[in-house]
């Protein structure tokens, strides 16, 4: 007579599952490994500074002042003219003027490098003043 073999299933579900284990480990450290490096290098530092002064025309009216996705003011202008000093913190800029009141909005890009921006709102618009 023949001895029937049998399957040995629970050891082939064993060796199947610490395969999928180490392919789990492996992969992990791999994308640990790839965020460590891409974070190492997105580390720039920027030496410009933006020196923005609101001239005249915005009075006491609540207006916001975000620089890319960043708000840096917030409120009424105490004094005219009003000067902030910003650090360039992306290698693109763009400021945006939003007034609260009317929810209008004003873009502007800015240089790559800093500079100084004089702005002069008429009406319900805001300009740029060019030297």
């Amino acid at each position: 007579m023949k001895k029937s073999k049998h399957l040995n299933i629970n050891k082939q579900f064993m060796v199947g599952n610490g395969i999928l284990a180490f392919a789990v480990i492996f992969i992990t450290v791999l994308f640990v490994y790839m965020s460590l490096r891409t974070q190492s290098k997105q580390e720039n530092s920027f030496e410009g500074i933006y020196e923005i002064t609101l001239v005249e025309g915005f009075g006491k009216e609540p207006i916001e002042l975000h620089l890319n996705d960043s708000v840096i003011f917030e409120g009424a202008i105490p004094t005219e003219p009003y000067t902030l000093s910003i650090k360039q913190f992306a290698e693109q800029g763009a400021l945006i003027f939003v007034d609260t009141q009317t929810h209008d909005i004003s873009i502007f890009n800015l240089s790559e490098k800093g500079g100084t921006y004089n702005f002069k709102k008429e009406g319900e618009k805001t300009h740029l003043i060019i030297d």
